[in-house]
């Protein structure tokens, strides 16, 4: 996507807990350059190097585009792990003063898929990928959002509970203390071994990597799909989670009783899984009737650089340019 640059640009950041997504875009829309890095995690890397990582890959876009720092009007970062309006300010003004651009605004990733993903430019949006968080911004700009700091602040879903639930059950299955599930035959397969307790002692001593437990998430939900009744369980309850997030920000910004979208994404979410996405649309039609559940063909990357984009009030044709340029319709599920 790269091509010659006139003038100054934009830079737009998706920054999830697995990648961090960027794009150099004109003025008038154009993607200039786009570039993938690894994912933004201060909390377990540390703020400088997580720092260091989004500078990197900044760089990295600007000079296939054949820019520089001093060319970038403005940088729009939405990230994960960025919880708090605290966080979004010390991190704005840490930019700032690396001298990034010449204008800097960071916010949760939820931000980037709203953005991108609904029509109106307002909604709800739930993402559901390495952990899950909400995000809810009303027609006058009211916003409704969660801390989303895990079990601290009442969270619970996303691939990494799902991968601990999974892991859970196989185990409890195998010893007695829980019913039987495909589940344990499933993960010992998965991870080399011969039962999923081995799996369970080699994250614990260290010689499983503990990060792998997140691929127990598509084991589970493949699980689910057989109909094996204790995988159907932990789906159910992340399909209540995702609702229940969805329609407390609905109920917040007084759109629970109108037509609302309700953009849905991350990776558990934007893999579209039957078993799972079928439970959400049920719940949303019972509390949520007149919702509509999206869920965006374009990556969330596209959400920033339409935000970038606000950001120097660019024309409307400058954002469906945008839009043009990353590409992908929304796609409904039923409500």
């Amino acid at each position: 996507m790269a091509g010659p640059v006139a003038g100054r640009v934009l830079v737009a950041v998706d920054g999830g807990n697995s990648k961090c997504d960027a794009a150099v875009v004109g003025f008038d829309g154009t993607v200039l350059a786009t570039g993938r890095g690894p994912g933004f995690r201060p909390q377990s890397d540390g703020p400088d190097v997580a720092v260091g990582v989004l500078l990197a890959l900044v760089a990295r876009v600007l000079d296939r585009a054949g820019a520089s720092a001093a060319d970038v009007a403005h940088l729009t970062a939405y990230l994960a792990n960025v919880d708090l309006p605290d966080q979004e300010a010390r991190l704005e003004k840490t930019l700032l003063d690396r001298g990034v651009a010449a204008g800097v605004t960071v916010g949760n990733d939820t931000f980037a898929l709203l953005r991108g993903g609904a029509a109106a430019g307002w909604g709800v949006a739930v993402v559901c990928g390495a952990g899950i968080n909400c995000l809810g911004v009303a027609p006058d700009g009211r916003v409704a959002r969660f801390p989303a700091l895990g079990p601290f602040t009442g969270d619970w879903g996303g691939g990494a509970e799902l991968g601990r639930a999974a892991l859970w059950h196989a185990v409890r299955a195998e010893d007695g203390r829980g019913p039987r599930t495909a589940l344990a035959a499933a993960l010992a397969a998965h991870f080399g071994v011969e039962r999923a307790t081995d799996a369970g002692l080699g994250l614990y001593l260290g010689d499983i990597d503990p990060a792998r437990l997140l691929e127990g998430a598509r084991l589970l939900i493949d699980a689910a799909e057989t109909a094996d009744a204790v995988a159907l369980g932990v789906v159910d309850r992340l399909a209540e989670e995702v609702c229940l997030l969805g329609t407390v920000a609905l109920r917040r910004l007084d759109l629970l009783d109108g037509p609302a979208e309700v953009v849905l994404g991350g990776g558990i979410l934007a893999a579209r899984r039957p078993v799972l996405m079928t439970r959400v649309a049920e719940r949303y039609r019972r509390a949520a009737p007149r919702a509509r559940l999206v869920v965006p063909e374009a990556p969330p990357l596209l959400g920033a650089v339409l935000a970038a984009l606000d950001q120097v009030s660019a024309p409307e044709s400058a954002h469906a340019a945008a839009r043009q340029g990353f590409g992908g319709p929304h796609r409904s599920i039923g409500t």
